[in-house]
């Protein structure tokens, strides 16, 4: 099985990009979306569902803003957006697909750096959504969240650790939160587990501002985590940077069946 994410800045951005060949060379099983910054009625019928999948999506009210997604090869058995948490619905944050035996959640968490006002609007995001976190994982499946969280987790997660402690996404707080996520919830960081030791080949957002890309300068966060047993059939991850679509890039696990 092979799940990609990808926070794409705009989905008709991408697309004039060239995402969509590429999308079709890759085979994927399924492909998770953030950022849209689009509506239903902006989507053309190759990108709504491309050659091969159908697609799934959940937008924000405010016009050309936020938005997730999911390309699935197949029909689910469920489809949810709505979590009754308007501070995540009203913005288009959470879209996730059920299957017989597999959860996958596609999540767009969100940033804090435009000032105070939007970091305590992430806060009390982190504490609602964590709660269906831990709902999730409990129904006994497999499940994959894939997404932009916003937040590097640990100092080999983005290149400059040092000036970057005391601003929003590098946060003591947020970064406690992955880190309960991981040591008590129950999910596995799973580009992480394969790769402990991966620094700068493991970015996956640059900043447009300066040379952040040409100098390497970046983030890791974007994330594929995943439920212990399911983790452990990772087989491979790759971050794809040949091509780009956007200021982040595609984060590629390839599962064994």
């Amino acid at each position: 099985m092979k799940i990609i994410t990808l926070n794409l800045n705009g989905i008709r951005s991408a697309a004039r990009k060239g995402l969509y060949p590429w999308l079709e060379s890759q085979n994927a099983d399924f492909v998770c979306l953030q950022e849209l910054k689009a509506h239903a009625k902006d989507l053309a019928d190759d990108i709504r569902a491309p050659k091969n999948y159908l697609g799934y999506f959940s937008y924000a009210i405010k016009k050309g803003y936020s938005g997730v997604g999911i390309y699935s090869r197949l029909k689910p058995n469920k489809v949810t957006t709505i979590l009754d948490i308007p501070e995540i619905d009203d913005e288009g944050r959470y879209i996730e697909l059920e299957f017989d035996s597999l959860i996958i959640i596609s999540v767009y968490l969100p940033s804090g750096s435009s000032g105070d006002e939007r970091q305590a609007f992430k806060y009390k995001v982190l504490e609602k959504i964590i709660k269906i976190f831990e709902l999730k994982i409990k129904q006994g499946k497999n499940i994959i969240v894939c997404g932009d969280f916003n937040i590097a987790h640990h100092e080999i997660d983005l290149k400059n650790y040092k000036g970057n402690r005391k601003n929003s996404g590098f946060l003591p707080a947020e970064r406690a939160w992955l880190t309960n996520l991981f040591d008590n919830v129950g999910y596995n960081d799973v580009y992480r587990n394969l790769y402990p030791e991966h620094s700068d080949e493991a970015y996956t957002w640059w900043s447009n501002r300066g040379q952040a890309w040409l100098k390497n300068v970046g983030w890791r966060i974007d994330y594929q985590i995943a439920n212990s047993s399911f983790a452990a059939k990772a087989l491979t991850g790759d971050i794809y940077k040949e091509t780009r679509f956007s200021d982040h890039a595609p984060l590629i696990i390839n599962y064994s069946d």
